[in-house]
């Protein structure tokens, strides 16, 4: 049987809040689905109009005062324009009974449990969204925010996503043109979740990007990735002459002091300067492709040449944030290299158990951000792919 595709969308007002983190913690901790794809748009009115007529098709006579309010929610939130861009984050999930699953996640909006009373905590919906009735009329909503939307059915997720799909087909992956007080000084940076998040469900992720909103940047893109080896090799190419120069000398010295010791001998400088030309440099290599082992699943000697530009074994996800002084706020919250030296309330500290095993990625400069971006290809979601390959 073919696994269900199904979607979950972040509001305008849940990402601006920096609650997108939470979200995804909730999803990804609770459900048996494997998270496929990712990406922030901004939609358009013809989208938000095709959406919304959606949700009132499917309404039933019991919900319909629901509907209603979930359709011209869209109408009002989602529409961008040139001077006011709406961000809404696409989440895709695959696997069986996706939309179903999804939906119990979510959790349900009536009139009947818009009580405080009633609010358990257990669903996405009764934590992040309201439902406020007027004091005066309690058949009145005085003000409506849910957080999120997704479908309640297969049937359902299946037009939906043709909805997401047909607009996204020509809509670029990264949200520009947005408005700033202080628009010289803006930057990008680039953040990777790394696949050591990703082995097992887990809330993790959805925790790391939660204390990155502390940067109070704009989330402007993303994706899921799976790194080919290919990939790996250009981007961390510049890593490769560092680790030879730094660590080849280090276990030139090791490999000549247990040498000495085997064999009660002193070995001279020269000889020296050869096992640090061989065995340093190649340890030192060695290291270099364990990281691509890391990033992309795959040893790059262990490659066959047509496969290096395969995607990866592994998963990964990449954030793109948007703001002033963007790199170092972001590497802030990161922390150093090196998790044990990492300051407390740190990414790294938290998370980190090695210099390799980190964490997460972050850009050190604008110019390495744009380099970076062009290495994952940031600008080539497969969101739409997935949906297109789904629906066909």
């Amino acid at each position: 049987m073919k696994k269900e595709l199904s979607y979950m969308l972040v509001t305008p007002y849940t990402l601006s809040k920096s609650r997108t983190g939470g979200v995804l913690s909730r999803l990804l901790s609770r459900i048996d689905l494997e998270f496929v794809g990712a990406q922030v748009f901004s939609p358009s009115k013809k989208m938000a109009d095709a959406y919304a007529d959606s949700i009132e098709k499917n309404s039933t006579e019991d919900d319909k005062k629901i509907t209603d309010l979930l359709a011209n929610y869209v109408r009002t939130n989602f529409v961008s324009t040139d001077d006011k861009r709406r961000r809404v984050m696409l989440l895709l999930f695959k696997g069986e009974d996706a939309a179903v699953k999804l939906s119990r996640i979510a959790g349900a909006l009536t009139y009947k449990n818009s009580s405080i009373e009633s609010i358990t905590g257990e669903t996405i919906r009764d934590t992040y969204a309201d439902m406020v009735m007027s004091l005066e009329n309690t058949d009145k909503v005085q003000y409506f925010e849910p957080a999120v939307f997704t479908a309640r059915s297969k049937e359902n997720a299946e037009i939906n996503l043709k909805i997401f799909a047909d607009f996204l087909k020509n809509e670029p992956a990264i949200i520009e043109n947005m408005h700033y007080s202080d628009p010289l000084n803006i930057e990008r940076t680039l953040v990777i979740i790394k696949p050591d998040n990703w082995k097992y469900a887990s809330s993790k992720p959805g925790t790391i990007i939660d204390m990155f909103s502390r940067t109070g940047l704009r989330l402007i893109g993303c994706k899921i990735q799976k790194m080919s080896v290919a990939q790996g090799l250009e981007f961390y190419g510049p890593v490769k002459d560092v680790l030879v120069e730094k660590l080849g000398p280090v276990f030139g010295k090791k490999g000549k002091e247990a040498l000495e010791e085997k064999f009660d001998i002193k070995l001279s400088d020269e000889s020296y300067k050869k096992i640090t030309d061989s065995f340093g440099a190649e340890y030192a290599i060695d290291q270099f492709n364990q990281i691509i082992e890391f990033m992309a699943g795959t040893k790059p000697p262990e490659c066959p040449a047509d496969e290096l530009e395969k995607p990866g074994k592994v998963k990964s996800m990449v954030l793109i944030y948007e703001g002033v002084d963007a790199v170092n706020k972001i590497r802030d919250v990161l922390g150093p290299t090196d998790p044990t030296k990492a300051p407390g309330g740190t990414i790294r500290r938290e998370f980190g158990s090695n210099i390799m095993v980190n964490t997460a990625h972050a850009s050190d400069s604008v110019d390495n951000c744009k380099r970076e971006m062009g290495i994952i290809r940031i600008l080539d979601n497969n969101c739409y792919a997935l949906m297109e390959d789904y629906l066909s």
